[in-house]
């Protein structure tokens, strides 16, 4: 016990900052929302009519969550619990990786290993760290909201539904980081599937059967395949009850017993998932910086393509079965019809304008962790190996960018391929295919800016690149989907990237804002080279 104290104890200091940052961060958003919906609709009225124009539209209940009432806690819940728990897993995930595989490849588990403790003893208190920075949060979200406002019973309930969320991951990425042989590929599958279950939970609420007074939305059956699906099921500000939450309890249960179980039973550095062995000599794409580059992000970059096309393939295999849904109903015809100028509104396009939206996001993650490589091949000593050899850091980190920006391009292209022949194959028209493959590459040039900003950080403050990194991606999708509901000024909201990009097809195309994107991605990157030649490398 004294062992396992010590150890929960040093990967507490250890982590401090980082999680204070999380648990803050996603606390003042939750004061955010719910001070906007108290503020900006503090009339009864103006929150049913917003209610039922989102029960009305599909794309807004597959983005933002479960409409569930009028009164104010329900209508901020439905704007911010799913965005939120997203946020509450991704730090779970993080943080087990962190503590686990990572230490692995570093070497500190192998330090921990040679003194007289179990193998499984850091992963315990890993595990019990998560819990407890879970907790933590459930207690300032649930003080978060009560000062935006929001009644005290609901405000609690709802913060443990966010809680809940974060502990079913918190086991789940104890899982993925005894099967994957890196911590690379153990966040990447952990990150997935925590963005699978905000899908599974949106594809769930958007199938859904409205009420006949278009206040609420009953979820399908796909929404209780997803942790996010389960916390939603609370209903904290209508009929709070915490028996879904017994879900989160029971897999966070089974999933930690299994975790540790597997770390018992398996070699320090071994996994589920064997690591490939190398060639004994490289082909000719290995032979040049940009082919090492490539080398190093296809894995990666597989996965957020097989993500894309799956979301692709939902948005168009959904939006004729949405909008025959919508057709049958008189009432949610008219809203939809009320949400477009000129008094005309295609759901279809509406919803897949909405998942292409999300299909940037995805695609700017994509280029922001290949650039991230850079920091942890720095970090780790096999930079300063390549760069012995006659490769320049222009050329390292220009190599990479390219990548990057490639990825950037292939993910949001493969979205807008897949949406199109999914609408193809259910009776709509050839040209779909193209039309959405440009509806989907839109959203590159908002995503390229975030692998620019990142490079540059890399070449001025590597030892903050990995947090900024994600961190600007996160706040500018924020500024970009939130900034209107938040009260930002929209100068603020105009600082995202996302702010400018074109809703194709429902919005037309804005060159203009296209052409500035690419512009200044391209001379981030142009900065960051410049700026790479004057610093040393760090580790």
């Amino acid at each position: 016990m004294r062992a396992f104290l010590t150890i929960l104890g040093t990967q507490l200091r250890r982590d401090r900052w980082v999680l204070s940052f999380w648990i803050a961060g996603i606390a003042v958003f939750g004061l955010a929302v719910a001070a906007a919906i108290a503020g900006q609709f503090a009339d009864e009225a103006d929150r049913a009519a917003i209610v039922a124009i989102s029960v009305a539209n599909p794309a807004i209940v597959f983005a933002r969550g479960l409409p569930d009432g009028s009164s104010l806690g329900g209508v901020a819940f439905f704007t911010g619990f799913a965005f939120t728990a997203v946020l509450a897993g991704l730090m779970s995930t993080f943080l087990v990786v962190r503590h686990s595989r990572a230490d692995e490849e570093t070497g500190r588990a192998e330090l921990l290993g040679a003194t007289p403790i179990a193998r499984s003893t850091t992963l315990a208190a890993t595990i019990v760290l998560g819990a407890l920075a879970n907790l933590v949060l459930v207690a300032l979200l649930a003080a978060a909201y009560v000062a935006g406002g929001l009644p005290l019973e609901g405000s609690l309930t709802a913060a443990l539904a966010v809680g809940g969320v974060g502990l079913v991951f918190v086991s789940v990425a104890a899982v993925v980081a005894q099967a994957m042989p890196s911590g690379r590929g153990a966040n990447g599958a952990s990150s997935a599937l925590v963005v699978g279950a905000y899908l599974l939970r949106g594809i769930g609420d958007a199938l859904g059967t409205p009420s006949d007074d278009l206040m609420r939305v009953t979820p399908s059956a796909i929404s209780w395949l997803s942790p996010i699906g389960w916390g939603q099921a609370t209903r904290p500000y209508t009929e709070p009850t915490l028996l879904p939450l017994l879900l989160s309890l029971a897999a966070f249960v089974v999933l930690s017993g299994w975790a540790i179980a597997l770390r018992s039973s398996r070699d320090l550095g071994s996994s589920l998932v064997p690591e490939r062995t190398g060639r004994a000599t490289a082909r000719l794409g290995g032979r040049s910086v940009v082919g090492l580059a490539w080398r190093l992000q296809r894995a990666t970059l597989l996965g957020w393509l097989a993500g894309s096309v799956v979301l692709g393939g939902l948005a168009g295999g959904l939006a004729p079965v949405i909008a025959e849904a919508v057709a049958d109903n008189a009432s949610l015809s008219a809203l939809i019809a009320r949400l477009t100028p000129g008094g005309s509104g295609d759901t279809t396009e509406v919803f897949i304008a909405a998942l292409l939206g999300i299909g940037g996001i995805l695609a700017g993650a994509a280029g922001v962790q290949a650039v991230l490589r850079l920091r942890a091949e720095e970090a780790e000593g096999r930079a300063e190996l390549l760069l012995a050899t006659p490769v320049s850091r222009v050329a390292w980190v220009g190599a990479t960018s390219l990548v990057a920006a490639a990825s950037v391009i292939i993910v949001t292209l493969a979205m807008g391929l897949a949406t199109g022949a999914a609408l193809f194959r259910s009776g709509g028209a050839a040209d779909d295919v193209l039309t959405y493959a440009g509806a989907g590459l839109a959203h590159a040039p908002a995503a390229l800016v975030f692998v620019a900003v990142t490079a540059l950080i890399f070449a001025v403050a590597p030892r903050v690149t990995i947090a900024l990194g994600w961190g600007l991606l996160v706040i500018g999708f924020v500024l970009g989907q939130f900034g209107e509901l938040l009260q930002v000024p929209e100068w603020l909201q105009a600082v995202s990237p996302f702010f400018h990009t074109s809703a194709a097809p429902v919005v037309e195309l804005d060159v203009v804002a296209v052409f500035v994107l690419l512009g200044v991605s391209a001379a981030g990157v142009a900065v960051a080279l410049v700026a790479l030649r004057r610093r040393d490398l760090t580790t």
